[in-house]
């Protein structure tokens, strides 16, 4: 397919009109929507009209927004009440081949030394991991915390990992 003067100045003006690439190629006809893509492209036509998206979208914006900010705290809360919970239940040492769905598969040691092993405790439901290893293993994601609360957090962390 070539592009003749007629069928280029048909997609100039669809396209500066905000007609989606497939309704221009159904209009000019015998061409698909990726050659009209690609010849708008070649031609340096403007991205496609904004006003229209732009309104949309502000709102949706602003909705994603305020999801985030809940899911942020959610999800700070739920770490939060591991570390505020007193007492973990004790390591049960097991090989490869003892894990089942409901062990903690964190790797104590290196897998070189003799004395490697996984932790064993009982994890939690929908996690590979126990209370204290899902501590290391899911951080945060905001790095944007308090310092202050990031020490007492630490801090914490350090005193439930020394008293298990």
């Amino acid at each position: 397919m070539s592009w003749t003067d007629e069928k280029v100045a048909k997609l100039k003006e669809l396209w500066g009109k905000g007609n989606t690439a497939s309704q221009i190629a159904e209009i000019i006809g015998g061409i698909s929507r990726n050659a009209v893509i690609g010849k708008a492209h070649r031609l340096n036509l403007s991205a496609k009209i904004k006003t229209r998206t732009a309104t949309s979208n502000e709102k949706y914006d602003n909705r994603l927004d305020e999801k985030k900010i809940d899911i942020k705290r959610g999800r700070k809360s739920k770490f939060k009440s591991l570390i505020i919970e007193k007492d973990f239940e004790p390591e049960n040492p097991k090989q490869l081949e003892e894990l089942d769905e409901n062990s903690c598969k964190w790797p104590i040691g290196h897998p070189d030394e003799k004395s490697f092993y996984f932790c064993g405790r009982s994890s939690l439901k929908d996690f590979s991991y126990c209370k204290l290893h899902l501590l290391y293993a899911y951080q945060p994601k905001g790095k944007k915390e308090d310092v202050t609360e990031k020490n007492e957090d630490s801090e914490l962390i350090e005193k439930k990992i020394q008293s298990a």
